[in-house]
């Protein structure tokens, strides 16, 4: 089923705000932007951890991205650096072929990454970098660790301009695909209410006059 939602999403280029309804308006990674404009990206979803100041964890971690990933960094540091930039985003996306790169954190090296056009989702900039040597994890953050690649774990992540949304496996269903389905038809709906039948958005959206139509 997962490959299934993949594919029609792909194919109907469903939109993350349209999946953020059906998702019940949740699902988003928030405070992430799009480097580079037109970018529409779908698949596996890779989690990597970053913390302690150091991207040793995140080197290691990312030799095992596969091909078509969606590969999602997620920091938890206050320090206000960038955990990677040029260098790791070629070897991420060109040499491991992932399909695009996700973090809540900063990243370094923008006039690169904007030259080569990459598919970057991230919070912002900054020149200066992560350390690259090893540090010793607290026993509370392995725990939030252990939880968070459960619950990422066979996660389908999504990325267009407004945004990056995750589809956790629990949403794997033929009824949340329906549901996607069914989201489009109504988006079709609403824009001929709209454009054809000159209504308001009042009473597209919220009276649904169209309901009442013959």
């Amino acid at each position: 089923m997962k490959k299934n939602i993949i594919d029609f999403i792909k194919r109907n280029r469903v939109s993350t705000t349209e999946l953020a309804d059906c998702m019940g308006k949740s699902g988003s990674i928030f405070n992430v932007s799009a480097i580079n404009r037109g970018h529409f990206k779908v698949g596996n979803l890779f989690w990597v951890y970053a913390c302690g100041g150091t991207n040793w964890d995140v080197h290691k971690q990312i030799e095992k991205v596969q091909d078509g990933d969606v590969v999602v960094i997620e920091t938890f540091d206050t320090f206000d650096k960038a955990i990677f930039g040029d260098l790791v985003s070629k070897y991420i996306l060109l040499y491991k072929q992932a399909s695009a790169i996700v973090t809540n954190g900063l990243l370094r090296d923008a006039p690169r990454l904007i030259k080569e056009n990459w598919p970057i989702w991230c919070k912002g900039f900054n020149p200066v970098g992560y350390i690259n040597e090893p540090v010793t994890i607290n026993d509370d953050l392995k725990t939030i660790i252990k939880e968070k690649q459960n619950y990422y774990k066979d996660a389908i992540a999504v990325c267009d301009d407004t945004g990056v949304i995750i589809i956790p496996r629990d949403y794997h269903t033929q009824e949340f695909l329906e549901k996607i389905k069914l989201i489009e038809e109504q988006e079709d709906i609403w824009f001929e209410c709209i454009d054809r039948k000159k209504y308001s958005t009042f009473e597209t959206v919220c009276l649904k006059k169209y309901l009442e139509d013959k």
